[in-house]
Order: structure tokens, then sequence, then C-alpha cells
């Protein structure tokens, strides 16, 4: 019978206990951080002081962990005061700066003990809850993990220690096809397969969280952003381009420099002022608005810019394209009159939708984030918003969860995540009203009386940023995009130098239909460079010998499969423009 999910949280927090048990047994002298419960399972920080440890040490635990499962321990609650959780924690330091953090916040303080009969097998600083006793663990439903570098806290200030992760399921079922999606998701790590496909490169020596993005890269880049701008120019926006920097009265009203400094780099000085490297296109978009005074003819605007910004992140969170310090972001600016704004929301979910299906995702979920407790902005405005974001996602018949005060507090947004190959979410489009900056800035049109009124401001992102919607792609298609995308879609080989001369004439008549083809002629054998070619993931392969010239035909293989089909050229050429998608009109 499946465990409800409150108590596999207890199993799953009784396993963290039972591994602390577990070091500590291989390790008596280890400095105990924390142990909670996350997604799919538990971990716990260790500090092994000047002892090393890698991953051999799994196996080991794990065989202590059965065992102690096996014995049937109890898991008890004592409630303690201060002094005798000092006492019972004395040779724990991380435990006792916990301990003194809940004195100054007036907590109660209380213990698990896990018992095998009387005797104490093990003790920790914990609220709970915990399972009764281990004879409720199953021995195959659990399995340790990897270990990863953690600060105390997540303050790259404390100490560095050892997180040992931990998964646990209801079954052994559920863990088994977990750890078969996990190992699928290590073939499709973008990281792994930007550098075997040659796509991109980080230079930690010379900035960590900085893309360098190759040729290969490059061009697949180039390619989503001309579809980008041209689906862009066919519904109703205009492409604007602002600066890289701004001077600190920006920021200023802007809030960002009161609100969301610690994310901005240092300033920089120009001219006896402060300038600030943008963390955002906004208030950029606001003084093009600005530049003139608006009617009501003239709205809506839709202004879109592909632009980079720059925020700082922790450098123990940084992750591949997924999380970085510079990227670029698909952004825009909607800004509407009341009448015009629930029209405005439906034509730009609609948008988001066509964006993300043409680049091959068709599975999403949708989140409406409504009113938080320390909103901005009158009360009609927040219902009119929400009720026009909400109305649109069920026009687009899109199932959806309402996020009950998740909302930032200058506006209500819908959050939509995509799902790839493998069922995880990616975070992409954003559609997020905007009540503070309107104000601040000042923004007004002419209404149709001749009254100067504050607009409506939807800020709007699609694919979120280029490098973590390039990196949800990667993994998306396992690094074998559709052939539109691909960076090389067709490679030539000839047999041997005799036939590189016809190869070379096919990639001419290829090129000029705008294709990218390369002739592979380099001195290895056919079955090295059919591999190569397999390894690069290019679409399409054509080997070249004496029975092609005569047949005039093309012996096409598409990816890895081992089946070649025969075809005239032009009639490959028109099975390759029907795989490139061209931009609409919604």
């Amino acid at each position: 019978m499946k465990k409800s999910k409150n108590e596999i949280e207890k199993i799953r927090h009784s396993l963290s206990h039972l591994m602390a048990a577990a070091v500590l047994q291989l390790y008596p002298s280890v400095k105990l951080g924390i142990g909670p419960t996350i997604e799919n399972g538990f971990y716990y920080d260790f500090d092994f002081g000047k002892q090393e440890i890698d991953e051999s040490v799994l196996f080991k635990l794990e065989k202590i962990i059965r065992d102690l499962i096996g014995r049937n321990l109890k898991f008890k609650k004592k409630v303690v005061s201060y002094r005798e959780a000092k006492k019972i924690f004395k040779n724990q330091p991380y435990k006792l700066e916990l301990i003194d953090e809940l004195k100054k916040q007036k907590k109660p303080l209380s213990i698990y003990k896990t018992l095998d009969g009387k005797q104490e097998i093990f003790t920790d600083l914990c609220a709970g809850p915990h399972i009764s006793s281990t004879k409720i663990i199953k021995k195959d439903v659990f399995k340790l993990e990897k270990l990863a570098g953690a600060y105390w806290k997540g303050n790259e200030k404390n100490p560095m220690l050892i997180r040992i992760y931990g998964l646990a399921f209801n079954t052994k079922e559920e863990l088994d096809n977990y750890l078969r999606i996990i190992e699928e998701a290590k073939k499709r790590d973008h990281r792994i397969l930007g550098q075997q496909l040659d796509l991109f490169s980080f230079h930690e020596e010379f900035g960590p969280g900085l893309v360098y993005w190759h040729p290969k890269g490059g061009i697949i880049r180039v390619i989503a952003e001309n579809f980008w701008r041209e689906a862009h120019l066919k519904n109703g926006y205009d492409i604007v381009f602002t600066p890289h920097i701004g001077k600190s009265d920006l920021w200023k009203i802007s809030g960002h420099l009161n609100f969301y400094r610690e994310n901005m780099y240092s300033p920089m000085k120009i001219d006896e002022d402060e300038y600030f490297i943008k963390p955002m296109n906004c208030p950029f978009h606001i003084q093009i608005y600005k530049n003139q005074m608006r009617s009501y003819r003239d709205l809506p605007l839709r202004w879109a810019e592909l632009g980079t910004v720059y925020r700082y992140e922790k450098a123990g969170v940084l992750h591949g394209l997924l999380r970085v310090r510079g990227f670029t972001q698909d952004d825009a600016h909607l800004i509407c009159t009341p009448e015009q704004m629930p029209s405005e929301i439906k034509k730009v979910l609609d948008f988001s939708l066509y964006i993300l299906r043409s680049f091959g995702f068709n599975d999403f979920s949708v989140y409406l984030s409504t009113k938080p407790k320390d909103a901005i902005g009158n009360n009609k405005k927040w219902a009119d918003a929400t009720k026009a974001l909400e109305k649109a996602i069920k026009s687009s018949k899109l199932s959806y969860k309402v996020d009950k005060g998740g909302g930032a507090f200058y506006g209500p947004k819908i959050d939509i995540k995509v799902k790839d190959g493998l069922g995880r979410e990616w975070q992409c489009s954003t559609i997020q009203f905007d009540f503070n900056m309107p104000e601040k800035f000042e923004m007004k049109y002419i209404d149709k009386m001749g009254k100067p009124q504050q607009p409506y401001m939807i800020h709007r992102a699609l694919m979120g940023s280029l490098e973590r919607f390039f990196g949800a792609l990667i993994e998306h298609y396992a690094g074998v995009f559709p052939f539109w995308l691909a960076p090389i879609q067709i490679k030539l080989l000839p047999v041997n130098d005799g036939f590189a001369p016809f190869a070379y004439q096919i990639k001419e008549r290829f090129e000029k239909e705008g294709f990218r083809i390369k002739v592979d002629d380099e001195n290895e054998t056919i079955s090295k460079r059919i591999r190569n070619a397999e390894l690069e993931k290019i679409p399409y392969i054509i080997v070249i010998g004496e029975k092609e010239i005569r047949s005039g035909k093309l012996p096409v293989r598409e990816k890895s499969n081992p089946e070649i089909k025969l075809m005239d050229m032009e009639e490959f050429i028109e099975i390759c423009k029907q795989q490139i998608p061209e931009p609409k009109k919604l």
C-alpha cells in the first residue's frame, strides 16, 4: 500500500538520522550539521575535519543503515531546556550554534533519541516528526546517492561541510524507476553534452558563471533569435535596444538599489557619477515610453528586447547554463489602457505557448500567483489583472494551479513551466503585472477625455533567459536537435579523395538553399567518419561513392537509423525545407 505524503516524509527524516548514526560509527569525531528531508529523499551535513572521504563510503554506510533498520529501533521525542541541550551537544559546535539561535528566538527545544531497547544509538536536536520504529522502513526503498560540498547555512563565509544525499521512496519499484530517470538525466546533462558537441564553455579563472558561446552553439542561438525576432515582428511587437549601464538615480527610482542591491554588481565611477550594470531592462523601456507624451491612440505598445543583464549569484549555486551571472533575457513590456488589458493578456499567453511549442515543448504546468499581504496598488487593479490572467488561462484550456498570495508585491503573474523529455519541469515564460514602476516613474497617457491616466504595464518573458532555455533544449532533445536547429544539418562523407569533388558540388547546391552542410574528407576510414558524424548527432549522413555518382541518387541516412533511403537531390531538398518552421502571425 502506498504511504501518505506525511508518512514518507517521516521515513525520509528518520533515514537522515540513521545515516548520521552510521557516519558516527565510522567517524566518531565527526561534527554534525543538519539533516532535513528534501524532494525524493534527505540529506545530512557533516564536518569531517581533516579526514578525507569519497563516494566509496556510501556503500559502507548503506550496509550499516540496513543493519540498524533490522534492529527495530525506536524514535523517541523529548522536550529539553537550553542548558540541557547544551550539555547533550557540548562537543557539537554546529548544534550549539543552533541552540543559541533558537534561544534568541525563544523557540522551544526538543531532541529525538534513536533507541535500541534502552540503549541510545543516536540523539539529534530535532523538532520531528519521525516514525515510531524502523520496522516501518523496508530495506530496499532507499539509497545513498552522492556527496557534495555545502557551506554551513548556505553562507560562503562559513565552513564548507560535506553533504551526503539519500533517496527514499514508497517502494523499490519507485526507487528503481527514479534511478533510471537519473541515469538518463546524466546522459542528457547539458554541461556534458555542451562540451561533447562543442557548443559552449565556461572559464572559471576569468569569471565564473559567464558563458562562452562556441560557433556551433552560436549558430543555434542565432537561429533561435532570428525565429524570435521574426515572430515578434509578425505579431505586433517593436524591437528596442537599451544601454548596458545606467546611473544610480535610475536604479533608485526603480527601487532596485533598495530591494535588489545584493544581486547587483558594484558601481563604477564615470564623470563623478555612479553607474550600475543593469540587472533588468524594465527601467530603460520606461524611459523610451516617457520620451514623449502618449495618447490612448498610441496604445497598446509592445516593446521587445533581447537584453543582456548581469546579476550576482553565489559561486555555490552556479550551474552550467541554468544558473549564470550574465544572461540574455527575451524581455518585453506591454503598455496598455485598462480596456485593452484583457485582450493583451490573452494575446501574450497565446504567443508564449506558440513560441514554446515551436521549439518542441508541448507539456506545460501553469501557475497563477495572486495578491500577497504586502501588495501595493489599488484593489480594483489587482482584481481586474488577476481576473484577466485567469480568464486567459481558461480560454487556452490549460490546467493550472493557483499560488494564493504568491504574487510579487507589485502585481499578479502567470508562470509557465515546460516539461522536457524526462517529464522534468523548467521555468520559462512569465507574464507579470507591475503596478509599482508606472507609479514610481510617473508614466502617463492622455485618455479620451483629455485627462492623464496611468497605463497598465506588463513584463513578459517567453523563453526566460536564452542561456537557461538553451540548457533546457539540450536536455530535452538529449543533444539531438531537430533539423531546423542542428548546427550542422547534413554531413557528406566521400568514400575516398576521388569522390570529394562530387561531394563539394552537392554541398554547394544545398548551401544555395540555406542549409548547413559539411564535407568530411579527412584521412580516416569511412566507418570512423560515420561514427564521428553520429557522435556529433548530425541529422542526415550521406556517403558518396561510385554507385551514388552513377545512379544520381543520394543514400540518405537519418541520425542513427541504419536504414538508408535513396532519394533524388531535389526530393531530399524539399524534405529538408519542410522541416524549417516559418514564424506566423497568430
